[in-house]
């Protein structure tokens, strides 16, 4: 009996716990939940600027997203891991970049798209390798063109007693060479997409994401600094012709992609020069888009494209072993 007890406790100490050896705390809830919460000002925003119009299809969006992840669970006879707000993030990200006039009809396919196809197609949350926010919406773009691109006035814009148009500011710049004072990009009263016009308030939750290291600083960082020097290069060469750098800033949804999109965990590089890389290269593609494409915005492409690329970024700037032998 002596023996047997000497053996089992040699196994006690001599067992070493898989990795990882340092836990966090931190938790899928957790950091779900509070990029819930840094959305809100965005989201609140966007009510105040377009009505309860904008209100419903944010809560259609997002009934929809957690009902179909909950359902394909069910059908997969996997956990239904609803709870953790994953679902719910898809949906409010989604419903964020859609315009306020956009039929329900319409922001319940897209929001399906985005989680069976963009999510759960490639295994769930974890494997896909795009935004499932951005498959929705590049789905949408791609089924309803003019229903994507109708564009409301906001609520303080009807009572003016001028006429007010309904375009974006890229829009009016793009295709009018119209510009859209600061202030109103600052603070959100212009038209656009339900979450994307206040840059103050997405900038507000941009920074306590980073504060609490739930995105990489590296990647909003040479996004914006990217589409900022280009943006200025140009600008310098022809300011007639292209907007200057503040206005690519501000104008949008380059905030919102930057701070929100770009920097989901799953779908952005793990490594650090990999973020850099993801970065510049969006920024890159964004400003070549802008200012040479035939649409006025390409924040979405440009993230869904360094999306397609993540997986090569990360092998080839994974961190050497220490002692690895070429």
């Amino acid at each position: 009996m002596e023996g047997k007890k000497t053996n089992k406790l040699e196994e006690k100490i001599l067992y070493l716990s898989p990795s990882p050896h340092v836990k966090s705390g931190e938790s899928v809830p957790r950091i779900m939940w509070t990029v819930v919460i840094t959305l809100m000002p965005a989201t609140i925003m966007g009510v105040y600027f377009f009505g309860i119009r904008a209100l419903w299809v944010i809560l259609v969006s997002i009934a929809t997203a957690v009902i179909t992840e909950a359902s394909i669970q069910l059908m997969r006879r996997k956990k239904i891991t609803v709870y953790n707000g994953s679902a719910v993030i898809t949906g409010l990200l989604l419903a964020l970049c859609l315009p306020p006039s956009i039929p329900y009809y319409a922001v319940i396919i897209g929001t399906f798209f985005g989680i069976a196809v963009g999510k759960h197609a490639f295994g769930g949350l974890g494997y896909n390798i795009f935004n499932p926010a951005l498959i929705g919406r590049a789905f949408l773009q791609a089924s309803f063109p003019v229903k994507m691109t109708t564009w409301t006035p906001t609520l303080l814009q009807q009572k003016c007693v001028d006429a007010v148009t309904t375009a974006t500011p890229l829009g009016l710049f793009k295709f009018e060479k119209v510009t859209t004072p600061y202030v109103d990009l600052l603070w959100g009263n212009v038209g656009g997409c339900i979450g994307e016009t206040c840059a103050i308030a997405i900038i507000a939750g941009g920074i306590i994401l980073l504060v609490l290291r739930y995105a990489d600083w590296r990647i909003p960082l040479s996004y914006l600094g990217t589409v900022a020097i280009l943006g200025g290069i140009f600008w310098l060469i022809n300011p007639e012709q292209y907007p200057d750098p503040l206005f690519h800033l501000l104008a949008g949804g380059l905030m919102l992609g930057a701070f929100f999109m770009a920097t989901d965990m799953v779908t952005s590089p793990s490594t650090p020069l990999g973020s850099w890389i993801f970065g510049i290269g969006a920024g890159t593609l964004l400003i070549i888009i802008r200012l040479f494409g035939g649409l006025p915005e390409g924040v979405m492409y440009s993230i869904i494209l360094m999306n397609s690329v993540t997986p090569l970024i990360n092998m080839f700037t994974r961190p050497k072993i220490l002692g690895e032998k070429k």
